[in-house]
């Protein structure tokens, strides 16, 4: 049961208005947009921010913006977040191949050496105590620019603060995040958790 619930998507028309972003990248409005529009100002703020951070200006792809979230949501322990993710990310055309093999990245060809180190920097990134390293920064001004960088960050950074509001909050999974963590994660040790 989630701390607070989450409000009826036509509470607030101006962030009911905003939250249609969210039927392209998910199909629906997520609970925990709903939860924040108790404080309407948290919510339109949020969204845009998210559309901000993932719109693409650079070389990184919505479908890597989705893999960089899913590695950072894992990597917190957020499951609302992975089953989020994992759905976006096959949403923005990720193949089932990588996304069952994202933890394998380090040793496989399915992802650049590009993609390999803003996985990396991604899970340094999201650690507490923070771990990017003189290593993981050279690695990535080797690969990326430092717009693209700065974008790749933003991913991070959105996603620390959805894995800690979710996860605080015991969100209630939506029935197609649901699907989409049984379908792509179901062979880990993903589980519903505190989200029913």
């Amino acid at each position: 049961m989630p701390l607070i619930s989450p409000l009826d998507a036509s509470h607030d028309n101006e962030v009911a208005e905003l939250a249609r972003f969210f039927n392209e990248t998910l199909g629906f409005c997520p609970n925990s947009v709903l939860t924040m529009q108790r404080r309407p100002a948290i919510a339109r703020a949020f969204i845009a921010l998210n559309k901000a951070v993932m719109d693409n200006q650079g070389r990184v792809t919505a479908e890597q913006k989705r893999l960089i979230a899913y590695l950072t949501s894992a990597n917190t322990g957020c499951n609302y977040c992975q089953a989020h993710t994992m759905l976006a990310a096959q949403r923005y055309g990720a193949s089932q191949q990588r996304m069952e093999n994202i933890w394998l990245f380090r040793d496989s060809d399915l992802f650049s050496p590009a993609e390999k180190a803003a996985f990396e920097f991604a899970l340094a990134a999201s650690s507490v105590p923070n771990a990017v390293t003189e290593q993981v920064s050279s690695s990535m001004k080797a690969h990326w620019t430092d717009d693209d960088i700065v974008e790749i960050l933003g991913v991070v950074s959105l996603f620390g603060y959805l894995n800690r509001w979710n996860d605080s909050m015991g969100t209630t999974l939506e029935e197609g995040a649901l699907a989409a963590g049984e379908a792509y994660l179901g062979g880990s040790d993903w589980s519903v958790g505190k989200h029913k």
